[in-house]
């Protein structure tokens, strides 16, 4: 049986990198990536991670996880299964106290979650997009000091 964090991570990989329109087309991503869920498990799993509806340029409504400002999606998808093998990390800038971290469209998300999650030290927070991630470095800190603190969290970072 997979875990929860392992379902969730997995239904931001989905939500982020695909128009979902209802309910039973999250159900059928899911179960495609391995996932036997209930509606009721689904409907508690989106409350949590706070997902939202939005409307795509053809007034057509999808769900969006939280700060999704930018709402591409890829034309042929990956499997969620798939796309959790690599980061989608691209690179890293800094300016002054402000880091911004490009990634693959849909990554940006989780990989934000993930910096959150691991509790870095250098890194005061972070705001995500779809492709992009504005992080708030501590002041004080060396971007050298903050790149080998991501190192937990996104291995290919140089």
């Amino acid at each position: 049986m997979k875990s929860k964090d392992s379902r969730l991570q997995t239904l931001r990989m989905l939500i982020s990198s695909q128009e979902l329109c209802c309910q039973e087309d999250v159900l059928k991503a899911l179960a495609k990536e391995g996932y036997k869920v209930t509606q009721a498990t689904l409907s508690r799993d989106m409350k949590q991670l706070k997902v939202a509806k939005a409307t795509s340029l053809s007034g057509k409504y999808f769900y969006v996880l939280p700060n999704e400002t930018m709402y591409k999606r890829v034309a042929s998808p990956k499997r969620a299964s798939e796309m959790m093998l690599t980061s989608g990390f691209l690179s890293i800038n800094f300016s002054g106290n402000i880091g911004v971290i490009k990634t693959r469209p849909g990554y940006a998300s989780s990989l934000a979650y993930n910096i959150d999650n691991t509790g870095i030290p250098s890194i005061i927070g972070t705001i995500a997009g779809d492709d992009t991630i504005l992080i708030v470095v501590k002041q004080g800190v060396t971007y050298t000091e903050v790149v080998d603190d991501l190192r937990n969290v996104i291995p290919d970072i140089k």
